[in-house]
């Protein structure tokens, strides 16, 4: 009789775990995917006595989807990078700082203040995500919502999250049907990370010959892991977003034109012609990717690279010649905040 109560428990205990938002189980491969959703809109022109600021948005979603296509994982993020300039629009923000995307700064985000439900942004995307799983892409996609003011037009307004939710979703949802669309097959899945890397180094001052330009290099990768925490794939890629401003310190682009990355740009991104290899970014990149599955991720941070950071070992020496430095990074990124 003992016996017989420990297995009915145990069975109960097993069915309770399971039925955790969130749990992540699969029988087989899964997919992979790594989608991604850049603007510039608030990007902002100088403008009397206040200066010009750029800003770059990059909503990053990372998924794994089942044979059904059901969600069994998903991870939201987003990077919101303003780079500033001073009256002679001269770069004033510090280019060597560490940027944190909006999970990475917690609470220090400051959307709780402002919150009608006083929770923080990293608490609702959490409580999007959990109610993501099981879901198929199409199913997120029918969500209903509601536009709360113009700032907010896409707000979740179904039952279940309704205290949890006020951000608008649009982007998260567009993400991660850019991921799904893009997934790759994996095999040995057992947790999923998402590594955000960002650099504005590359932003430029005004000169007498040029005028002012903020770069906001957005590096992403959405990396899955097995049980052993080996890398069982990895999808990498970069949203170069350039802003250039004219001699006025205006925004002399479309701030609603897309932002590609360097994958959606594939040929267009030119760097074929310019490459001793003649290989383009893209298929570089995917090289990088198909060597680093399978390895644990200390033989990946651990890679020889040269002085200008592309690898410095013979299964790549005719494949990959990029900087792979931050893409290393990002991945390394995904590794602790796996899941």
């Amino acid at each position: 009789m003992k016996k017989t109560l420990t297995i009915v428990v145990a069975f109960s205990l097993l069915v309770a775990i399971l039925a955790v938002p969130g749990c992540k189980r699969a029988q087989g491969p899964v997919k992979l995917g790594l989608g991604s959703v850049t603007s510039i809109a608030k990007s902002r022109d100088a403008s009397g006595d206040i200066p010009a600021t750029a800003q770059a948005d990059t909503t990053v979603v990372a998924v794994i989807l089942d044979s059904k296509g059901k969600i069994l994982n998903v991870n939201i993020d987003t990077a919101q990078t303003t780079v500033g300039f001073d009256a002679d629009m001269q770069v004033t923000s510090d280019k060597d700082a560490e940027i944190k995307t909006k999970k990475e700064l917690g609470f220090t985000y400051g959307m709780n203040e402002r919150s009608e439900i006083g929770k923080e942004w990293h608490e609702q995307i959490a409580a999007l995500e959990d109610w993501m799983i099981g879901k198929t892409v199409e199913e997120v996609k029918n969500m209903k919502v509601k536009e709360r003011d113009a700032s907010h037009p896409s707000v979740p307004d179904v039952p279940e999250l309704t205290s949890s939710v006020t951000i608008t979703v649009q982007d998260y949802i567009a993400a991660l049907e850019e991921a799904a669309a893009n997934a790759v097959e994996v095999k040995n899945y057992n947790s999923l990370g998402l590594g955000i890397i960002v650099s504005i180094d590359s932003s430029r001052d005004a000169t007498d010959t040029a005028p002012a330009m903020a770069q906001v290099d957005t590096i992403m990768a959405a990396t899955a892991f097995d049980k052993d925490g080996n890398i069982a794939g990895t999808v990498l890629d970069t949203a170069q977003a350039r802003i250039p401003y004219d001699a006025e310190g205006k925004v002399a682009t479309d701030k609603n034109d897309a932002v590609k990355t360097k994958k959606e740009l594939k040929e267009d991104y030119g760097m074929r012609d310019r490459s001793d290899i003649g290989k383009e970014w893209y298929e570089q990149v995917e090289a990088f990717e198909e060597w680093m599955t399978g390895k644990p991720i200390n033989d990946v941070v651990m890679l020889n690279v040269t002085d200008r950071g592309n690898p410095d070992i013979p299964e790549l020496t005719s494949s990959v010649t990029i900087t792979v430095t931050e893409l290393i990074q990002a991945v390394q990124e995904a590794y602790r905040y796996k899941r």
